[in-house]
């Protein structure tokens, strides 16, 4: 007796979906650690050893929770997490401030705050420039057809940094600013809501994401951030 068996479905597509709704996820828990490195700081700027220790504490406990992501970014993963011999990140500020019991790591501390937030910031950006530059001329999954849904997802992942991350900090900042990123992030998301990549207008998506970029360019000076380049963009 012949038995024909049905077609499974490729176990790449359901572990796609979980992936992405694992990223809101991943960016809470390195928000989480930059929340203890501020902390962190503070603790600094007021001699309060232990205070500082419990924050190094926090914060580890954040970017070891993410480090299931983080750690694929091998540039970024040394920057932060070195070990055993470590001269910046997490165990440079750890050998003084627990085994030395000194409290002089400013310096180190400022870039374990920095060096997430601006891997942030440029990964928003660049799925910007993606959504506006690649993905609206035909997008890059043209044999599965998601390409639409590709775009929906970057612009969703842009969305979720923005409000973990960075909204807060810009509005103290500047509310103006605050208000025109998330205009702008609504508006890209909102050109992406059709029924088919057909229906997509690639001129109007090229420009609110050029838009967005300008403002995510202009907010970085106000984290105390490098602004992303448009041939940092390019070469990522």
């Amino acid at each position: 007796m012949c038995m024909t068996l049905a077609p499974t479905a490729s176990p790449a597509e359901p572990l796609d979906g979980a992936a992405e709704r694992y990223r809101p996820l991943m960016t809470e828990e390195i928000d989480h650690s930059l929340a203890g490195a501020r902390a962190l700081r503070a603790a600094l700027i007021a001699n309060n050893l232990e205070a500082a220790q419990q924050a190094w504490i926090a914060a580890r406990v954040g970017w070891e929770r993410a480090e299931v992501f983080t750690s694929g970014f091998t540039e970024l993963d040394a920057e932060i997490d070195a070990w055993p011999n470590a001269v910046t990140g997490f165990h440079a500020i750890e050998a003084k401030l627990f085994g030395a019991q000194r409290m002089d790591i400013q310096p180190e501390t400022d870039a374990l705050i920095f060096h997430p937030a601006q891997g942030l910031l440029n990964g928003a950006a660049k799925l910007a420039y993606e959504v506006g530059e690649s993905k609206a001329d035909g997008g890059e999954s043209r044999f599965s057809g998601t390409s639409l849904d590709d775009m929906r997802n970057d612009a969703d992942g842009i969305e979720t940094v923005f409000r973990i991350v960075f909204a807060a900090e810009i509005e103290a900042r500047d509310p103006r600013l605050a208000d025109a990123l998330r205009a702008k992030i609504d508006r890209l998301r909102s050109s992406l809501r059709v029924l088919a990549l057909v229906k997509l207008d690639p001129i109007k998506v090229r420009a609110e994401s050029e838009e967005l970029i300008v403002a995510l360019q202009t907010a970085a000076p106000l984290l105390g951030l490098k602004r992303p380049s448009l041939q940092d963009l390019i070469q990522q």
